[in-house]
């Protein structure tokens, strides 16, 4: 939806995060590794707003940080949502458009809900605001939205310490956020008082003021009540990483990835996983993961900060760290850890070795057991593995190293020297044996114990 007038939106991020048992401003606590206030801005960021100012307290520095280029305003005075707002406006002098409000503790609140909200406050030249509205089965502890007969007209908000038996009943609550006619909105503002229990300023008032003049107030709905989740406690913040979660894992189901158990799969906010791609189960992804078609990664396998290229198979019980970009048709196997390491197509690295700070080309056979040893207690060194190379198990490639096309890495070596390509490198003692020594040194042992 094009809004036909311009618009500013403000989204009040001022709470610190005291019950959450934080010093942290509440917004910056991160969901999926992102904090809740930049989840609300990529969302109306999809709005192309022609403003956007973020209301947060003295000394957030790190909210500030958080949310450039976007303008910020300082509430000095903790006082209500009002209060918030009317920090917000001195920003926002002689805008001429509609103001959206939100809530920076709601995170989840979808592009499609705020155009709604929009919407409802540009219905007719009557209408000078918008509240946005969720039904509950369980309403209690919210501000109840009483309507007229036709379920749109908002009467009034009621908080519920205020509700009598009947306004009580009502189960379609206010969710904080709302969108205002900016020609009127100080004028509003300015009319507010704090003559209520807490002795603060509230947005809910709005309505009521704007009533006086004639201009009436609209309900829009959501349709659910998880995108309008709040956050004010530590167990707030879980409720809304499992409904991050899941609404991730739904997305990435929708377009085609293949979750054996989605419950036991664990996402960041930007993985990206593509169609025909199959996750089995307590599969962990953290920052910076993209994954191509076709893509099996096995169970207990935990990746951050990698590519993995198309018909890849990794795991089970694999990790690929920062850093990693894996081509296609590889084998990872179990127990095996890359680091910061280019893997050609076709490699294999199918059980029990590390690969750390290496650039491996294609068809390369990396046995079991096999590691890169890339750091002497000081400094990380690289390693350099050509086409179509065998490292044999039991190897250690002592960094800086390089094997040429198509080396071949004798089983047991450690090999400190290039390898020129097509050669064959080798570390190994010759081998002794000595016939009946096992069964003279048994009875040795034998005679002694009975002494």
């Amino acid at each position: 939806m094009t809004t036909r007038r311009p618009l500013a939106v403000v989204i009040l991020g001022a709470g610190k995060g005291t019950r959450m048992q934080s010093n942290l401003p509440k917004v910056m606590h991160p969901l999926l590794g992102l904090p809740m206030i930049n989840w609300i801005l990529k969302t109306v960021e999809g709005l192309s707003p022609n403003r956007v100012v973020v209301v947060v307290g003295r000394g957030m520095n790190a909210l500030i940080d958080a949310v450039k280029p976007h303008e910020t305003v300082i509430q000095d005075k903790q006082e209500g949502t009002g209060s918030a707002l009317q920090s917000a406006m001195s920003a926002l002098e002689g805008f001429d458009g509609d103001i959206l409000v939100l809530l920076g503790d709601t995170p989840l609140i979808s592009e499609d809900t705020l155009n709604t909200l929009i919407a409802a406050r540009q219905t007719d030249k009557n209408t000078g605001i918008s509240v946005l509205g969720v039904e509950l089965s369980n309403p209690t502890g919210y501000g109840r939205l009483l309507t007229d007969t036709d379920g749109e007209t908002l009467l009034d908000i009621r908080e519920e310490k205020d509700a009598n038996a009947e306004e009580k009943s009502v189960h379609i609550v206010n969710t904080g956020a709302f969108c205002l006619d900016g020609t009127k909105t100080t004028a509003w503002l300015d009319q507010l008082n704090n003559d209520n229990a807490a002795g603060e300023y509230y947005i809910t008032d709005l309505p009521e003021i704007a009533a006086r003049d004639g201009i009436k107030t609209r309900v829009a709905m959501v349709g659910g009540s998880a995108e309008v989740q709040g956050c004010n406690t530590r167990l707030d913040l879980n409720n809304l990483e499992q409904a991050a979660q899941t609404k991730l894992r739904n997305a990435l189901i929708m377009d085609g990835v293949h979750m054996q158990d989605p419950s036991s799969v664990y996402l960041y906010h930007d993985t990206k996983i593509a169609a025909g791609a199959i996750i089995e189960p307590n599969v962990f992804f953290g920052e910076g993961v993209s994954v191509a078609e076709g893509v099996h990664i096995k169970a207990f396998s935990h990746i951050e900060g990698a590519f993995i290229g198309k018909d890849t198979v990794v795991g089970p019980f694999a990790r690929l760290r920062p850093g990693s970009e894996i081509g296609k048709e590889v084998r990872i196997g179990n127990f095996v850890e890359i680091k910061k390491s280019q893997i050609g197509n076709r490699s294999k690295i199918s059980h029990l070795g590390y690969v750390g700070d290496c650039t491996m080309g294609d068809d390369v056979n990396f046995s079991c057991g096999a590691i890169t040893v890339n750091y002497d207690g000081f400094q990380k060194y690289q390693t350099v593995i050509g086409k179509g190379v065998m490292v044999g198990s039991n190897v250690n490639l002592v960094a800086p190293l390089k094997l040429d096309d198509g080396a071949f890495i004798a089983a047991g070596s450690t090999i400190t020297s290039d390898v020129p390509a097509d050669a064959l490198s080798m570390t190994r003692p010759e081998t002794q044996t000595r016939e009946g020594w096992a069964a003279l040194y048994r009875k040795r042992m034998q005679r002694n114990k009975q002494k």
